[in-house]
């Protein structure tokens, strides 16, 4: 039997969080958690031990950047792929996300191949 794996989505848009689960919830190996702000992201990844977050950069309470830096730090994530969501080109963003620990980007809007592609492929890294 194949272990399941968690993937937490986090993003304050339910929209992105639903486009997401849709596009994922058919890879029967994938447990798919949700959170909607970066306090609720760092405590699932406590919970959960994802082995793929996708993290949206700008959220309330506590933003995408701080959440990935606070979920590098926790043992429950050695080994997990992060991947910032962000609607904006702007390399700042990108450069303070790769200083936290972020391993890659998705910029939206993507489409839902687009998203597939990137899973197939940060999962084969892992493998």
């Amino acid at each position: 039997m194949t272990r399941r794996r968690a993937v937490l989505i986090v993003d304050d848009d339910p929209f992105i969080r639903k486009l997401i689960v849709t596009t994922l919830e058919g890879v029967s190996t994938f447990d798919l958690h949700e959170a909607c702000d970066g306090e609720e992201a760092v405590q699932a990844a406590r919970r959960e031990g994802p082995r793929l977050v996708f993290l949206d950069i700008d959220m309330p309470r506590l933003d995408g950047i701080e959440a990935c830096r606070r979920m590098r730090g926790e043992a429950a994530m050695t080994g997990s792929k992060i991947v910032m969501l962000t609607a904006s080109s702007d390399d700042t963003a990108r450069d303070r996300a790769a200083a936290a620990g972020a391993d890659r980007f998705l910029t939206k809007p993507f489409s839902p191949l687009d998203l597939l592609r990137l899973v197939d492929e940060l999962d084969d890294a892992a493998a």
